[in-house]
């Protein structure tokens, strides 16, 4: 007989694997009808979905590993003034959510925008005096900006880990800067630079908000097109599916990075000098240092909210105030009910696996931690498929109005999507907490639930709260699978924020879009702080 703790277990399995297992059972619906779909989304929609993702996914690795990089190499290897300032402040662009940064930019720099306004006033001219920003690489531009602190964070541990003493040791054997700089710092940090590239990635093929408000069509703007416009869940599954395979060997690369990065820190970090210490710069050099590191902390962070800032400060009165407290309301909710719920999955996958778990419990762990990989449109088609099977099957079952109708579909795809989150923050307070605590708590008799709660509990609070934190900070943000998934009347912020930019009502849509960016920094602020510590 089944433990209950398998079957919580399982539960947990089945919340996460069924939206993937619905994309992928799509496929048993082949018939003459399918095949004909998928020949002509071959002929139509399917080359410039795969060119459009491919060129603005290359332009974003290329980017965000340049800045990145750069910017990791900068606080890391050489001292300049203001250095201790950059060495967070480069994270304040994971505060903004991609749409926002496209709205900001948007709003300034369109044809009707101030600049160009400006500009036409000055010059005398007429007509558009630059290109339009809304296309593909503005849209590069724009996730360049917000996504290169994943190589950042990634580059500078492994830089601080490995690189400082090694650049001593070639100094002393005569090497100029530049040579220590690109032959021996930079090629450490490559398996870091590789992984936070495939986590941006990742991050650029799962967002809706920039690619539907710019116009441009990539896989995810195609399975929402399909389903919604089209009315065809099996062309949008078929883009489900694709979309899937390429975000699996991306996360694949990514764990290969991963285990690179240990290695290479397990050779690398033998004995540090004492002596080896930041190269320090001055005059000219030192200038470009900071010029290095201010620019993407302005385009990523600070001109964006003075662009958002400058509606708000002009005219209060086109502000939606009266609505605001609603959104920002519904907003909190699901986020809030959305952290307690994965921090209790989290909790209970991670104290069983700390108990020597056995293949249910570690196939459940594994699956869980993959859920942040899955983009928020495929999980919305893993969800509503099954949904439109069980309706047709057995129309009396009110399944589409329990998904569809409250808070269960957007709250079962915010658990999908970031339990994996609170997962690794709670496994990271299990890590520090030593087992010769369990040891002793079971030789003084103490059962199953009081260890958890009288001996983890008091010792893993602050590493729930930070969990908690992160949850909530992605569900106010998320954009697709509360698009689609959300109840009648409970509109959020971000949801808000998207419907008024795309009615080219951007001066309303700078409320709530600041509000999104100030819960953001939340984390980023956390996160800045152990980066201080470090």
């Amino acid at each position: 007989m089944p433990r209950p703790r398998d079957l919580l277990l399982l539960a947990v399995a089945a919340l996460i694997v069924l939206p993937v297992a619905a994309v992928l059972g799509s496929w048993l619906e082949w018939d003459a009808q399918t095949a004909g779909i998928l020949r002509e989304m071959a002929a139509t929609v399917l080359p410039g979905y795969a060119l459009t993702s491919l060129l603005l996914c290359a332009a974003v690795a290329l980017g965000v590993a340049l800045v990145g990089t750069a910017s990791a190499a900068a606080v890391t290897l050489f001292d300049f003034p203001g250095r201790r300032f950059f060495e967070w402040a480069l994270l304040l662009p994971l505060a903004m959510p991609a749409y926002v940064v496209a709205y900001a930019y948007t709003d300034f720099l369109q044809f009707s925008g101030p600049l160009q306004g400006w500009l036409r006033e000055v010059t005398g001219r007429e007509g558009r005096m630059f290109p339009e920003v809304r296309n593909t690489a503005g849209a590069a531009v724009v996730f360049v900006f917000t996504l290169y602190p994943y190589v950042y964070l990634l580059a500078r541990a492994a830089l601080a880990e490995r690189a400082a003493h090694l650049m001593e040791a070639a100094r002393l054997l005569g090497a100029p800067l530049a040579t220590r700089v690109l032959r021996v710092a930079l090629p450490l940090a490559r398996p870091a630079v590789a992984a936070g590239v495939a986590l941006a990635l990742m991050e650029t093929l799962a967002d809706f908000g920039v690619a539907s408000y710019f116009g441009i069509q990539t896989f995810t703007t195609g399975i929402y097109k399909a389903w919604l416009a089209m009315d065809n869940r099996v062309a949008a599954a078929q883009l489900a599916t694709s979309l899937l395979a390429v975000v699996v060997v991306l996360l694949a690369l990514e764990h290969r990075a991963q285990r690179r990065m240990r290695f290479a820190g397990s050779r690398g970090a033998r004995s540090g000098s004492a002596e080896a210490q930041p190269a320090r710069l001055s005059g000219r050099r030192a200038f470009a240092a900071v010029v290095l590191c201010s620019l993407p902390i302005l385009g990523g962070f600070v001109l964006p909210v003075l662009f958002m800032l400058r509606p708000l400060a002009s005219d209060w009165s086109v502000l939606p105030w009266d609505r605001f407290l609603q959104w920002a309301w519904n907003s909190v909710r699901l986020g809030v009910l959305s952290a307690v719920l994965a921090v209790a999955a989290a909790l209970l996958l991670a104290a069983s696996l700390r108990r020597g778990g056995d293949a249910i419990t570690r196939g459940v762990v594994r699956l869980a931690g993959l859920g942040y990989a899955i983009p928020g449109a495929v999980i919305v088609v893993g969800l509503l498929l099954p949904v439109g099977w069980l309706q047709a099957a057995a129309p009396q079952v009110p399944a589409v109005y329990w998904v569809t109708g409250t808070v269960l579909g957007v709250v079962w795809a915010y658990l999908v999507r970031f339990m994996s989150v609170a997962l690794q923050s709670v496994q990271s307070g299990y890590a520090r907490i030593p087992v010769s605590f369990d040891d002793s708590a079971r030789m003084l008799g103490t059962g199953r639930l009081a260890l958890l709660v009288r001996v983890h509990w008091p010792l893993l609070r602050g590493s729930a709260a930070a969990a908690g934190l992160l949850v909530f900070v992605d569900v106010m943000k998320e954009l697709p699978a509360t698009l689609l998934l959300r109840p009648f009347n409970t509109d959020t912020l971000a949801v808000v924020a998207y419907q008024l930019a795309r009615d080219e009502r951007l001066g309303e849509a700078a409320l709530p879009s600041l509000a999104l960016v100030l819960v953001g920094l939340l984390p980023v602020l956390l996160l800045s702080r152990s980066v201080r510590r470090a």
